[in-house]
């Protein structure tokens, strides 16, 4: 048994144990049950849960929710305007966010993929410095999607 300041009191009886926990008023916790003898501990049980969860909710405050942007162009986009995406592009991964490039098809232009392929592999040139491809491009029904993230992110 091992006392609530982690000295060790030896091995005693189930009853003494007990006797022991509630002079203190605190709980006896089993730690160890597979150990020979089983391992307990005296310990204020409500107190090291409230620790406990608090730990969690640090821990999950300290993360950073990654975020997707997305950014849409067209296979017949201008060359300034494609200029104007890439510069988005920059800023959304110099934030931490990743970005997803998608080239929207109508009509007829879903017979040349290879427009819009050419078009997608331009931009992830454009922004080699800062980015890299996550996924490459892939048709998605009526539009080809890329993914790129933070070059710091991986």
């Amino acid at each position: 048994m091992i006392d609530s300041s982690g000295q060790q009191l030896g091995i005693l009886s189930i009853r003494d144990a007990l006797q022991i926990a509630t002079d203190k008023q605190l709980d006896l916790v089993e730690v160890a049950p597979n150990a020979n003898p089983p391992v307990c501990r005296l310990m204020d049980y409500g107190k090291y849960l409230f620790e406990k969860q608090k730990r969690e909710r640090e821990s999950r405050k300290a993360q950073k929710q990654i975020e997707v942007k997305e950014v849409r162009l067209r296979p017949k986009t201008d060359d300034r305007d494609v200029q104007v995406v890439v510069n988005k592009i920059k800023k959304f991964s110099a934030d931490g966010a990743k970005v997803r490039v998608r080239i929207r098809f109508r009509g007829r232009e879903m017979q040349h993929p290879e427009v819009a392929r050419t078009l997608l592999e331009r931009v992830a040139r454009d922004v080699a410095d800062v980015t890299v491809v996550e996924s490459m491009p892939l048709l998605d029904g009526s539009s080809m999607i890329m993914i790129l993230a933070p070059a710091g992110h991986g």
